[in-house]
């Protein structure tokens, strides 16, 4: 497939219909849960973004990539940081501390790669 091509494949169709599929049972289990809703409707936007920024990447000239590389660090940034607050809390301490600690170094390591490393 052509990567300038600015038609969704079907398989990309297929998974944003799973997400959002996914994301609406979520909401529905929650029960009216307002800290969980918001959770997965953050969550759900922040993929929705990432998405869009690394399309946007993909097609970039070299010179203009800085400023979409941000904003696929942040977001990536943004749902790992999402993601470990809620998994940590369920874990036992020395496990929740080594979940974090992978977290950081994810992050640490996209800003490496990303930003270091030409």
């Amino acid at each position: 497939m052509d990567r300038n091509d600015r038609h969704s494949s079907l398989l990309t169709k297929v998974g944003f219909g799973a997400l959002t599929f996914n994301s609406l049972l979520a909401i529905y289990r929650s029960q009216g849960e307002p800290a969980s809703v918001a959770f997965v409707v953050a969550a759900y936007a922040a993929l929705l973004l990432l998405f869009y920024f690394l399309g946007k990447f993909e097609r970039a000239r070299p010179e203009e990539r800085g400023k979409v590389k941000a904003a696929v660090w942040s977001l990536t940034t943004l749902l790992t940081a999402m993601f470990v607050s809620r998994v940590a809390p369920l874990m036992p301490p020395l496990v929740a501390a080594g979940v974090w600690i992978m977290a950081a170094a994810t992050v640490v390591g996209g800003f490496w790669a990303f930003f270091l490393h030409p």
